[in-house]
């Protein structure tokens, strides 16, 4: 279960959801990658069995994650991969795992991603992050208002762009978004994501083939590149639609 959504960035109720689906013996993993980079997480609050997130999301370098679990929660894994430091005593016959997380991570550790991990958390550990979900409202207000009106350009999600945190999903009618992308980092310096997000389901169930362009707000970002956008965003829309 996703705590916030990709394509919209519309959250969802996690402590309701969890309590629900525990009711009925259910396990729960939340996916976070959406929301650990942007808000103030407390697992003891979601009351998830797992919560996994990606450090490129957050700051940190690529290829990087990470898997919380309740204690009992990852007694219940199994290794897919044994290896140094995963086993207690191997034989011929016999092979016992070491007890806890360490069994799940065979292998020579990946120490340049971790030390990379750590500073990215260490980082993020000093800014408020609450006060970043306000700075990331507020661009997201200016890109919305930016685009509102421009013809042919229709906004996936909620109106009000405090429901959608930093994201900002467009349909955009007679024009490919994917070259709509190219335009806007080669003639605006403007990177934004092209296509259907990884949720291809939602877009064929609503015949929107052409997919969307997203743009997606963080603590880099300033007031001043979402004015940009927009008035890129506009140019470019007229030039190819």
């Amino acid at each position: 279960m996703a705590q916030l959504g990709n394509l919209d960035g519309v959250s969802v109720p996690v402590p309701e959801i969890c309590k629900i689906a525990h009711d009925h013996g259910a396990i729960v993993l939340v996916d976070g990658a959406q929301s650990v980079p942007h808000s103030p997480t407390d697992v003891s609050t979601l009351d998830c069995d797992y919560l996994a997130f990606s450090l490129h999301k957050m700051l940190g370098p690529s290829g990087m994650g990470v898997l919380w679990g309740r204690e009992e929660s990852l007694a219940n894994l199994e290794t897919i991969s044994g290896g140094g430091q995963t086993v207690s005593m191997a034989s011929e016959t016999t092979l016992d795992f070491v007890p806890g997380p360490a069994r799940l991570e065979g292998g020579l550790g990946h120490y340049a991603g971790i030390a990379g991990t750590g500073a990215a958390i260490e980082y993020l550990n000093r800014i408020d992050l609450a006060e970043l979900q306000e700075h990331e409202v507020a661009l997201n207000r200016i890109i919305t208002d930016g685009v509102a009106g421009i013809s042919g350009v229709d906004l996936i999600g909620p109106a009000d762009a405090a429901a959608r945190a930093g994201i900002t999903a467009l349909t955009v009618e007679g024009c490919d978004v994917h070259d709509l992308a190219i335009v806007l980092d080669e003639a605006g310096g403007v990177m934004v994501r092209s296509g259907f997000h990884c949720v291809n389901g939602w877009f064929q169930a609503r015949n929107l083939m052409a997919g969307s362009l997203r743009t997606s707000v963080y603590l880099y970002n300033t007031e001043e590149e979402c004015r940009h956008f927009t008035d890129i965003f506009s140019d470019a829309v007229n030039a190819l639609s």
